[in-house]
């Protein structure tokens, strides 16, 4: 059992909105539900009496009520929930009173921007206007290349309103990159800035969106967000932002099915081209409130943060923040320039509740010997959350010592494809070293040995055994559903297989390795890439690392990639001493046959480590999709390696 770092006290246990959940069922269903063991399985079990149990708690506002809550609940996919209801997105997100502060903004220069409900609201229908003007209609796509800045979310909630389907990249991705997501889904209007700032260069998008213009034929309208200080007069021949749509115009929202198209995501596209991923408002709305509400706690007024670009679905889910009365916190910029601990800066500064970031954030802070809590304050943080790959245990650690020791760090894992989690944090459970806390809440997630048997304590396949409102609706122009079902529903029929290789621990928590196509097998055992790297990592030495599986005379060996500190020589003793570690942290089957010193490690647009690439290049394949690469150079490094060899 992991060493419990957390826990909430009496009064936070009595105060939290799951346990005021936990009441609500007892007196609705008249069942006892004395711990959140008991409520998760209530969930799984009456699926339809909890996801009707979420929507009434939360408040979700709807015009019309469903018929049935869920249809063809034993298939999956196939089954529908909430047939027959009639709703809007945006409408939920947009009932905050007129001078509760929606949006604080704030980027990399120190600059703060507020914006209240009443603001958004006259901003959306200002938007809403134009695009009704221009004859958007339900169902166009509505893309935007855009920072995270309160334009974005405005132009989002203004295409909800009116039910067009919105679409997102972050401005750093490549020409080539963006044209193969927003091509395949056909916009009609193209939100963007002008240019952006990052750690302190600016860059120029304009050749970018008339590159997009002229290569993308359903793409018509043209809406330039002009920056903070930008030059309008290299902007002739597009529409400003702040010229178009009607100022008094009243914003009226499009009463819409619990299925209608809400937004399209997509898959990194490491392996072929980005797979565009449809999710429903209703879903999305119903699950992020269920997220937002009981699992993390969130309340009106709190100051709701997560670092994410606008490519990333964590940028979906903070947006969502505001159907709970939160303020959701924007940042534009680099995570650690100007200073490595501006983020807390920003957080002590503007008094956060509520702190998201990435593990790998939370890694380079701790090499970088950033200790905020010995600066910052920080009175009003009381939850921290990670996601994007695994929380390492030293992470844990990292966080409780350097940061701030009463805090519920949160570790939590799903994905673009459920626009969710199927892991999350609980303001009622202990925080367990190196554990995600609890399974979510109408999740029926469990571990599944390679015969399909459910397992506890022992490693395998990550999960979801029953259907759930935020499953896609489908991926874009995927005939007959033929792409969706390859990648979710082959491995075991009628079960969500996600692709993570986890364990379930005896406490209800989980414990991810990484992902299952990057599993090592050297000699038929599996090994998650996550415990290697954990162990790697932990040296001062070592910044990052990447393992992969070389076949090799007709087994496979691991083979471990570092990137060291400026000035650091990868010699044999440092060989040995990783080696020991990995060794002695993990076990001896953990350690690498070979490992090699690398300047850097590719990575998705998201932050997140590409195994499969790395993998591809040292076998001398050709790698499926370079323009996912955030930096597609960094694969030179590991190509035709003499180490390699022998």
């Amino acid at each position: 059992m992991s060493e419990v770092l957390w826990k909430p006290d009496a009064a936070r246990l009595e105060a939290s909105r799951m346990s005021a959940f936990m009441r609500f069922i007892e007196q609705r269903e008249s069942v006892p539900i004395p711990d959140y063991r008991t409520l998760w399985q209530w969930s799984v079990d009456e699926r339809e009496k909890f996801w009707v149990a979420v929507w009434e708690f939360c408040g979700v506002r709807a015009s019309q009520r469903w018929e049935s809550v869920l249809t063809g609940g034993s298939r999956m996919p196939g089954s529908s929930w909430f047939s027959g209801a009639r709703l809007n997105y945006a409408e939920n997100l947009l009932q905050g009173e007129d001078a509760l502060v929606a949006i604080l903004s704030h980027n990399e220069a120190g600059i703060t921007e507020q914006i209240t409900f009443g603001e958004l609201r006259a901003e959306v229908a200002r938007i809403a206007s134009w695009l009704c003007e221009i004859g958007v209609q339900q169902g166009d796509r509505v893309a935007a290349l855009m920072p995270n800045l309160p334009e974005t979310v405005i132009a989002m909630l203004a295409a909800a309103s009116i039910g067009a389907t919105f679409s997102s990249c972050s401005p750093d991705f490549g020409l080539g990159a963006v044209l193969e997501r927003f091509g395949q889904i056909e916009p009609v209007v193209l939100v963007a800035l002008d240019r952006y700032a990052y750690g302190g260069k600016q860059f120029d998008l304009l050749p970018k969106i008339r590159s997009l213009k002229d290569n993308i034929r359903a793409l018509k309208h043209l809406l330039v967000v002009p920056s903070r200080g930008g030059d309008d007069s290299k902007m002739s021949g597009t529409r400003l932002w702040g010229n178009v749509g009607t100022a008094d115009y009243s914003l009226t929202f499009a009463q819409l099915p619990f299925d209608h198209p809400l937004v399209i995501l997509y898959s990194s596209g490491t392996t072929g081209k980005p797979k565009c991923i449809v999710h429903g408002a209703g879903g999305t709305l119903l699950q992020h409130l269920k997220e937002h509400v009981l699992h993390t706690d969130l309340r009106k007024g709190e100051r709701f943060f997560y670092f994410t670009t606008c490519g990333w679905m964590m940028w979906n889910w903070l947006v969502s923040g505001l159907a709970s009365d939160a303020t959701i916190v924007l940042y534009d910029g680099a995570p650690m320039a100007p200073s490595v601990d501006q983020l807390w800066k920003m957080a002590d500064g503007l008094g956060l509740h509520v702190f998201g970031t990435s593990a790998s954030y939370l890694a380079a802070l701790e090499k970088a010997g950033c200790r905020p809590g010995e600066k910052y304050g920080l009175e009003s943080l009381r939850t921290i959350l990670s996601t994007g790959s695994s929380l390492a245990e030293e992470s844990f650690d990292y966080v409780y010592r350097d940061i701030k020791s009463d805090v519920c760090l949160s570790s939590i894992s799903g994905g673009t494809d459920i626009i969710s989690c199927f892991a999350l944090g609980n303001p009622n459970l202990p925080v367990r070293r190196g554990e995600l806390q609890c399974r979510g809440l109408g999740m029926a997630v469990d571990i599944f040995d390679a015969g399909g048997n459910p397992v506890v304590k022992k490693k395998g396949e990550l999960v979801c055994t029953r259907s759930f409102p935020s499953m896609p609706l489908g991926f874009w122009q995927d005939a007959d559903d033929a792409k969706y079902r390859a990648a979710y529903f082959e491995r075991f029929e009628n079960v969500w297989c996600h692709g993570d290789f986890a364990l379930l621990t005896v406490d209800g928590g989980l414990v991810i390795y990484g992902r299952s196509d990057a599993v090592l097998n050297p000699g038929g055992v599996r090994i998650g890439t996550a415990e290697i790297y954990a162990q790697a990592n932990m040296l001062d030495e070592v910044l990052e690392s990447v393992a992969i599986g070389q076949k090799w005379q007709g087994d496979v060996r691991i083979v471990l990639f570092v990137v060291l500190r400026k000035g650091v020589v990868l010699d044999e003793s440092l060989q040995m001493r990783i080696s020991k570690q990995i060794r002695e942290g993990a076990s001896p089957r953990h350690v690498p046959a070979k490992i090699l010193a690398v300047p850097d490690i590719p990575r998705t647009r998201s932050g997140k480590i590409v195994e499969l690439a790395v993998r591809e290049t040292v076998h001398g394949q050709e790698v499926g999709n370079l323009p996912a690469l955030a930096n597609p150079n960094a694969l030179q490094a590991f190509k035709d390696r003499e180490e390699l060899a022998t």
